[in-house]
């Protein structure tokens, strides 16, 4: 759950240190206090889309921590090598900078903004009022059936055979061309790989000749060089070399080593010296005899070169890469003459696909009928419970339209349809359903969702919009007993939800300094007796609103102690 949550100037909220506990946690107060603020640092810290907008003005960076307890074996952990502690305590930290740069930590870690949203999704769900309209938008209502019935390895399965079958429809495509079309791309190939095959290419062959050309255009200083070195080796007619000079100290240390040891050491030295000297010269006769270059030699090169440069800008920036688009031109002149053949063959796999195909999106559509049928019962047994004992729900599927009744969701179509009053139709929710109402069905749907996931922490962020007196009643207890379960934060400016909470905050504003600031405050008994009459009677409190207000508390008390 989530024990802590510490704000640092997060828009009017300078700093804030919150304390939620298990059970049914309601934050209170007066509208543009700050309420929904508290949900955005929570999203915040989740790994939410945020904005640096957020950040409080004149304050350089914002920061949420958030501090969790009695978490489970999250596949998140696994996944990513890292959790909680080893008492248990997950702490998580996001900074947002003023340039938009953002600092997210798990437990003293960085980590990335991606895994911080990926762990908080498995640790936290946020429900706002924008849920409602996504329970209008007939494309979210397949993904929340999917939810409910957990077919998400029905759809993975469903998804690669899809993903299969897309690809030999797409090769077939490539292969299906008029025969002007087919023409014209067989004379191209054509051309090309016989300007290709003519060149006659060779791995590596640009790179050698173009060695071979700085040697050529250097040819008469290389020679040059290399005769004055093996002169000065060698010795000529007039002189002579290094290697007999050398020879020559040589023996005449040799002969008087005899009688002086360091004589006979230097005379030993000189010995290698002059098995260098020899090995040099002969060296250096070779690479003379090696330098041997054919007239017009360097002219034959200069035009390879140049047919190769020209190749390059129209194949390849190597000699390689031209190879292989030789290759490829090849490959595809085959497929393109022979693509009749070729075309009988993807055929017969493209009906092997589909059928492939057909059949897990009938296994998938099977699934997700069986779980339309189950979530109507529980989406009615809850509105039943939520005061709308007369609504009809219902999940309607419909086939897909198209060429083969298919796209990557499957083979079906799935609308929520409602009846709100009795004898009234079924009817899309969008064109029925009034503001409490809907309220009222997507708490009964996120309630039945939340059933099957192991998010500990369900926020709502005022969506009892619309729903008033004895709905509003309802929709308290509902969230009771879900708090029963899992632990509960609600944005609320309902005093039937407010009193129905495990755990009471106020949320109030307040100017010091010249600046606006909100703090949060948990209320005891009597300051909630008092909130709870403003709540139902506005500014002006009574003896008779506060006892009202008691006496609410007492009754959510009752409830609480006898539903748990």
């Amino acid at each position: 759950m989530l024990s802590l949550l510490h704000i640092e100037n997060i828009a009017v909220i300078e700093s804030a240190d919150i304390q939620f506990d298990r059970g049914f946690n309601a934050l209170t107060g007066e509208t543009g206090a700050g309420k929904s603020i508290v949900v955005d640092a929570i999203g915040a810290v989740m790994g939410e889309r945020t904005s640096r907008d957020l950040i409080r003005t004149g304050a350089r960076s914002a920061l949420v921590n958030a501090v969790f307890q009695g978490l489970p074996e999250l596949p998140w952990f696994r996944e990513n090598g890292m959790g909680p502690d080893e008492d248990g305590t997950l702490l998580l930290q996001r900074e947002i900078q003023s340039d938009g740069k953002n600092v997210c930590r798990l437990n003293g870690r960085l980590i990335t903004v991606s895994q911080l949203r990926a762990l908080g999704r498995q640790l936290l769900n946020i429900h706002g009022q924008h849920d409602g309209q996504q329970l209008l938008d007939e494309s979210c209502h397949l993904g929340y059936l999917d939810r409910f019935g957990g077919t998400q390895a029905l759809c993975a399965a469903y998804q690669a055979a899809f993903d299969r079958f897309q690809a030999i429809r797409h090769e077939m495509a490539a292969l299906e061309m008029d025969e002007a079309e087919k023409a014209r791309r067989i004379d191209s190939l054509s051309f090309q790989i016989s300007e290709l095959e003519r060149a006659g290419l060779k791995p590596g062959e640009d790179e050698a000749l173009s060695e071979r050309r700085v040697l050529l255009r250097n040819a008469g200083r290389l020679i040059e060089a290399v005769e004055i070195a093996h002169a000065a080796l060698s010795g000529s007619d007039e002189l002579e070399g290094a290697a007999a000079l050398i020879a020559q100290a040589e023996g005449a240390l040799r002969a008087a080593g005899r009688m002086s040891a360091p004589v006979a050491e230097l005379a030993q030295r000189l010995s290698g010296l002059r098995s260098d000297a020899d090995d040099l010269a002969e060296q250096v006769r070779e690479l003379r005899c090696g330098f041997e270059f054919e007239p017009g030699e360097l002219d034959e090169i200069e035009g390879r070169l140049d047919v190769i440069y020209r190749l390059k800008k129209k194949y390849g920036d190597t000699v390689e890469e031209m190879l292989a688009y030789l290759d490829r031109c090849r490959k595809e002149l085959d497929e393109i003459q022979f693509s009749s053949d070729t075309l009988a063959r993807l055929e017969k796999k493209r009906d092997k696909a589909l059928e492939e195909t057909r059949e897990s999106a009938k296994r998938l559509s099977d699934a997700r009928r069986q779980a339309g049928e189950t979530l109507q019962k529980r989406i009615q047994s809850e509105l039943a419970q939520l005061d709308m004992p007369k609504v009809r729900f219902q999940a309607e599927f419909r086939e897909k339209g198209g060429e083969y009744g298919l796209d990557e969701t499957g083979m079906d179509e799935v609308q929520f349809l409602l009846s709100a009053n009795v004898g009234e139709d079924l009817k899309p929710i969008q064109k029925i359903a009034s503001g409490g109402e809907l309220a009222r069905i997507m708490l009964a749907l996120k309630n039945v969702l939340a059933e099957n996931d192991d998010v500990g922490t369900l926020v709502f962020d005022e969506v009892d919009t619309g729903v008033s007196g004895r709905a509003a009643q309802k929709v308290a207890e509902k969230l009771a007993d879900v708090a029963g379960r899992k632990q509960v934060l609600c944005v609320t400016h309902l005093p039937q939800l407010a009193a129905m909470a495990d755990v009471h905050f106020s949320v109030e504003k307040g100017e010091r300094k010249g600046r606006t600031f909100t703090q949060v405050e948990v209320l005891d008994r009597e300051r909630r007796k008092a909130e709870l009459a403003r709540l139902t009677a506005g500014a002006q409190i009574t003896p008779a609103a506060l006892e009202s207000a008691g006496e609410l508390l007492d009754a959510a008390q009752r409830y609480k102690k006898e539903s748990r």
